[in-house]
């Protein structure tokens, strides 16, 4: 297998930030569904480099560099994206957050959500704020991260119960890349996710 064999090979699996009209990042797609999106015109490459918007003429046009990677196509090599913009708003629906072990990590930082701690994952459990025994079930607004020692204090009670506060109500949270199922970051990505955005409220994403 050739060098560029492995780089065309490769390039198929990487991940490809999406953008709402807005430019918010809703979605992460596969490079095979971005370049689809890109030819049915429902949405545009940026360049992160100058946020220069490119169509698909004027896109194809482009030569990879030697160590940029392409997909082969019939006549010509075609450049990967990073970021495409959807040009119109149903074009690519806003992803939601699966619920598992992982995101709810993700979510509560790595943080205890009655003492504030940090004390690493081996000592974080997930908590059930209404205890199964009492009928709570396994969702999202329903489970937060705890310290092993407060989630003994409040066994199968309620935060009530146990005279214990949370430092907020669990909800779903928005999207972000961060809960992208294929992970693996993009550098570029950080000029479309920018601190104001990872701040801003879940209503305000929501709208």
């Amino acid at each position: 297998m050739t060098t560029a064999t492995i780089r065309q090979t490769t390039s198929i699996h990487k991940p490809v930030l999406v953008l709402n009209r807005n430019w918010q990042p809703i979605n992460v797609a596969t490079v095979a569904r971005s370049l689809v999106m890109l030819w049915n015109e429902s949405a545009k490459i940026v360049d992160p480099v100058d946020f220069q918007l490119y169509d698909w003429s004027d896109w194809s046009q482009l030569v990879p560099d030697r160590a940029e990677p392409f997909i082969q196509a019939v006549r010509q090599r075609i450049r990967i994206p990073e970021v495409i913009a959807l040009s119109r708003f149903d074009a690519m629906p806003t992803q939601t957050v699966t619920f598992n072990r992982r995101n709810v990590f993700k979510r509560d930082k790595m943080t205890c959500q009655y003492c504030g701690k940090k004390p690493g994952s081996e000592e974080l459990t997930i908590d059930h704020v209404v205890p199964r025994a009492q009928g709570g079930q396994s969702t999202w607004t329903n489970c937060v991260l705890a310290c092993i020692d407060c989630n003994s204090k409040k066994a199968d009670r309620t935060p009530i119960q146990a005279c214990m506060q949370l430092a907020k109500q669990p909800v779903r949270p928005a999207w972000k890349p961060i809960y992208a199922d294929r992970m693996n970051r993009v550098e570029s990505w950080s000029k479309f996710i920018s601190e104001a955005y990872w701040l801003v409220s879940i209503e305000e994403v929501d709208g």
